[in-house]
């Protein structure tokens, strides 16, 4: 299912990063990989790097967008395909942030403020400039 268009945060040819249509908490973020993939284990070592080193990206701009205390980063396999919730953390702690049902926005407004911090943050990440292929391959750590 694609997200609406004012939604979408970043984009490029392997996932996109968007803001929840039934959001949790204010930020509610979500990255998806394009295509279809059933489980994460079965990306390959190099895409699992990208789209977690991505993760974080999304989530250093949420906490900096939203001065949120913590973004709980949920992988819910149920949808089955590779797709991250990021839930900004404010007043509510630990499973009670599940306890509520969401409603449908579409007011996206938001997510022009997600975006400028998104675009400072990557900036900050060196793992994504010109990087040899293969380079990232099933490294766990960043070598910052």
């Amino acid at each position: 299912m694609k997200p609406p268009k004012k939604s979408i945060i970043y984009s490029d040819k392997r996932l996109y990063v968007c803001m929840a249509s039934y959001p949790l908490a204010k930020g509610h973020t979500i990255i998806a990989w394009k295509k279809w993939v059933k489980d994460l284990h079965t990306l390959s070592c190099e895409d699992y790097d990208y789209l977690m080193n991505m993760v974080d990206v999304a989530r250093d701009a949420l906490l900096r967008a939203f001065k949120a205390e913590k973004v709980y980063l949920i992988y819910m396999d149920e949808a089955q395909h590779v797709h991250w919730h990021l839930v900004p953390r404010y007043n509510v702690e630990g499973f009670n942030l599940l306890n509520h049902q969401p409603k449908k926005i579409s007011d996206f407004s938001l997510a022009k403020k997600i975006k400028l911090n998104f675009n400072l943050i990557i900036k900050k990440h060196h793992e994504f400039d010109n990087l040899p292929k293969g380079y990232w391959r099933c490294k766990m750590v960043n070598p910052k």
